[in-house]
């Protein structure tokens, strides 16, 4: 009974860490059925491509039966009615779901406090934040509560947490992965990925999940991961450094020192290249967040399901609400939006041109450490959070964080980027870092 031992190996974790004691609070539910599901998985003779994998969701993607509130007062009673088109390929390889995971209300912040069922913890470092808005998911990864986590990402969600929690974290090309039963923050910028403790089990997780899907007309067909590939170390690679001042200098200089670690060791070659625009990019982000989540909102109006959302969510929530409502705003005819369009396409437009010229783009995940939970800052530092993860969102490109060592005992990660669709790239060179960061 492999699958049955695993599994109560991890409840009883869960049971230890997650819900006394210290109390990360990376779960907000546990499968009711997981046990009888874990039985069954074991009792097949044709084991699935997940055979053996325990998983968690984020709780902003359907799982039939489950609730599914977002983190939020608004949907706390609301039960998944279907499988999210993930789901359903993760259960047709035997992946086993073992709950779904903490996150910021709705996806709205960057640190992992704005739930309303309370604050999630950083596993390597308790008192501090463990990021955003996956953080449920990173959190219950780094503190080996499961094998491999959803979550998703729309500024860098994925990746932040990744970053401050010592975990690989993907964000695949838009439109690579079906977001059918995601219950989107931004359905522009909006993208379903992965988290896990090694590059191997994200490439694997990514090959079942990437696809087409009917359900969702702007999914795309793209290149099948080839697993085997991953392993091997790609030549004639030429490794972009991102030019780009952050906060914390420390954490540049690791990066820096870890490519050229790496570029040495694989006769790589390395060339900086600027981004003219980068630095609009959370103004650029936060428009288009802004718009697309208050109208993404109108339909929690407590008519259909849940509570009306305005009456029960939290101060972020809030926030994006009111700053939707007032750029929507027909005396501005969309001119905030639009600009703020035209802006996200230029610095698309700026990416293409980079990857003709580097095979990849590295630079921190995180332009600075993580603050204490409960620590007061400015919302403006809040969003620079997202500085050097949005505009992988705003281009549409794949990104990856892995970790490549610390600060002050604090997780760092470096995050890669290639251009659309070139996962199986971005996941080789992703492998031949951690091969020696390991």
């Amino acid at each position: 009974m492999v699958v049955v031992e695993k599994l109560k190996i991890y409840l009883e974790e869960i049971k230890k860490n997650d819900k006394q004691g210290n109390k990360i609070n990376s779960f907000l539910q546990l499968n009711p059925d997981v046990l009888e599901q874990a039985k069954a998985i074991d009792s097949k003779k044709n084991k699935g491509k997940l055979f053996g994998k325990v998983i968690g969701v984020k709780a902003n993607i359907n799982v039939e039966g489950m609730n599914i509130s977002c983190a939020s007062k608004t949907l706390e009673k609301y039960k998944a009615p279907y499988d999210a088109t993930v789901i359903k390929k993760i259960k047709q390889e035997e992946g086993l779901i073992l709950g779904l995971t903490n996150m910021d209300e709705f996806a709205s912040g960057g640190s992992g406090e704005t739930s309303a069922f309370g604050a999630v913890k950083n596993p390597k470092v308790l008192g501090l934040i463990p990021g955003g808005s996956s953080a449920g998911s990173a959190a219950s990864v780094a503190a080996g509560f499961c094998d491999v986590a959803l979550g998703s990402d729309t500024g860098g969600s994925i990746r932040n947490p990744a970053s401050h929690c010592g975990v690989v974290g993907l964000k695949p090309t838009y439109s690579s992965v079906s977001r059918y039963g995601l219950i989107d923050l931004s359905m522009g910028l909006d993208q379903i990925g992965v988290l896990a403790r090694s590059v191997g089990d994200v490439a694997l997780f990514f090959s079942i999940i990437q696809g087409k899907d009917e359900k969702d007309a702007i999914s795309q067909a793209s290149e099948k991961i080839n697993l085997k590939a991953i392993e091997k170390i790609p030549k004639a690679i030429t490794v972009g450094v991102l030019d780009f001042k952050i906060q914390d200098k420390r954490i540049q200089k690791l990066i820096d020192e870890k490519v050229k670690q790496v570029a040495k060791t694989n006769s790589w070659k390395i060339k900086k290249i600027k981004i003219n625009n980068i630095d609009l990019a959370v103004e650029t982000y936060y428009p288009l967040v802004y718009v697309e989540f208050f109208s993404g909102t109108r339909r929690f109006d407590a008519r259909r399901y849940g509570q009306k959302i305005e009456d029960v969510a939290g101060s972020e929530v809030l926030r994006r609400i009111l700053g939707g409502s007032e750029i929507s705003k027909a005396e501005y005819r969309g001119r905030y939006y639009h600009l703020a369009l035209k802006a996200k396409k230029l610095i698309k437009e700026e990416f293409e041109q980079a990857f003709k010229k580097v095979d990849c783009i590295i630079s921190p995940t995180v332009p600075k450490l993580p603050h204490k939970i409960g620590e007061k800052i400015s919302v403006e530092d809040m969003y620079e959070y997202d500085a050097l993860t949005a505009p992988a969102n705003l281009a549409g490109n794949c990104a990856i964080s892995i970790p490549c060592g610390t600060v002050d005992n604090i997780p760092v990660g470096m995050q890669i980027m290639c251009d659309k669709f070139k996962e199986q790239k971005l996941l080789q060179i992703a492998r031949s870092f951690e091969k020696i960061f390991l």
